[in-house]
């Protein structure tokens, strides 16, 4: 059966970068269209007020942000007044990067800046738990120390799970690196949607705001096998999951 996803953009990617690299709903197609081939797409501008009018996908998706989930800003009130109505329609929800925070804030969570700083290029996660709501570990893994390495790119992060979240990844740097809610919500502060050529020329770009060290240590760790496909034929699983 084919897979609507809805895809609630709350970002573009850089001008200077998105000749050779596309925008981000392109990234998006790419990653889920890896991961399974009957799946449909509708994009959301959300940041510049294409909000949906109705709840007509079957899941949607809020993309990564240069914005934090607590910047006053409008069409973030009027984003978090759409999921709810998905939610209630009993939709589905996938939350990457500032889309994991936004759901997280959402449920009573907490977001702030990390003490450690920016992370940026290639973080390993571990697995916790085995299988729930159609979440299943990636094939492949071993039962003792199952992990997902997946590029990153964030300054915030989740501080505070909610009370009804479950916890599924966790690294020393992000201890908060996934989590799901029930069998509607799941989320990952990484980006399987990013490609390596992508990362590259992003921290080539923002060397100066990063500096040499950071982005140094980011460009030597894209040399890490990651796990993109892995992780969006979970978020397509757990898409296609019924109901517990």
């Amino acid at each position: 059966m084919t897979l609507h996803i809805g895809i609630l953009q709350t970002d573009h990617v850089l001008d200077e970068l998105q000749a050779t690299h596309g925008d981000y709903p392109s990234m998006f197609r790419v990653m889920f269209d890896e991961a399974a081939s009957d799946v449909t797409y509708t994009n959301y501008d959300v940041v510049a007020g294409g909000m949906p009018a109705n709840v007509v996908c079957d899941a949607y998706v809020i993309t990564g942000s240069r914005h934090s989930v607590y910047d006053p800003l409008p069409w973030i009130g009027s984003l978090v007044k759409f999921i709810s109505q998905a939610l209630d329609a009993g939709r589905k929800v996938v939350g990457v990067c500032f889309g994991h925070q936004l759901m997280a804030h959402y449920f009573g969570g907490r977001v702030a800046p990390a003490a450690s700083g920016w992370a940026v290029g290639v973080h390993r996660s571990q697995w916790i738990g085995s299988s729930r709501g159609g979440l299943d570990r990636p094939q492949g893994q071993s039962d003792q120390a199952p992990s997902l390495a997946l590029l990153s790119s964030h300054k915030d992060q989740v501080q505070e799970l909610p009370d009804n979240a479950v916890l599924y990844l966790t690294n020393q740097l992000c201890p908060i690196a996934g989590f799901t809610i029930g069998d509607q919500v799941i989320t990952v502060q990484g980006h399987p949607e990013f490609r390596k050529n992508y990362a590259r020329d992003l921290l080539n770009l923002r060397r100066e705001m990063l500096g040499d060290s950071l982005v140094s240590a980011g460009l030597k760790s894209l040399q890490v096998a990651t796990d993109e496909v892995s992780m969006a034929r979970c978020f397509v699983n757990f898409l296609r999951a019924s109901k517990l």
